[in-house]
């Protein structure tokens, strides 16, 4: 952001990018997922952006801090959101008929300082009920 993108558009546009509490605040339904190659695959990593508005291990300054989301509101973009703009009506949550698809984490990034999301690790995938990967 600071080196490519705020020079060439200026401050003021820059103060429009990415309002995701504002839209949230609007009504909006929040769908969320990595732009990669431009930014991270990770969703860990793209949820403690949204709710930091600040790379992980990162010491500058919050880009927008008003714009931050409660982490509950991030895990539902990147789950259930995502879901919803892909027209996956089957995924997205945890309810009886779903596709199970899950990951297990290390912890509880609930529970946790917002600042430590990005640490969750992933120990176990699931796709469509049966293990795919468990971490060593």
């Amino acid at each position: 952001m600071d080196e490519f993108t705020i020079p060439v558009i200026g401050p003021e546009r820059a103060r429009r990018q990415y309002p995701f509490a504002a839209l949230r605040e609007a009504g909006a339904r929040l769908a969320a997922g990595g732009d990669w190659p431009a930014t991270s695959p990770d969703p860990i990593s793209g949820i403690h952006v949204a709710v930091n508005r600040l790379l992980p291990h990162s010491r500058a300054e919050p880009f927008l801090p008003g714009q931050r989301i409660a982490l509950d509101t991030a895990l539902a973009a990147y789950t259930a959101g995502s879901a919803w703009v892909n027209h996956l009506d089957d995924t997205g949550s945890i309810v009886v008929g779903n596709l199970a698809d899950l990951v297990v984490l290390d912890r509880d990034h609930c529970a946790g300082p917002p600042e430590e999301i990005s640490s969750t690790k992933v120990t176990a995938t699931c796709v469509e009920g049966s293990a795919v990967h468990t971490a060593p």
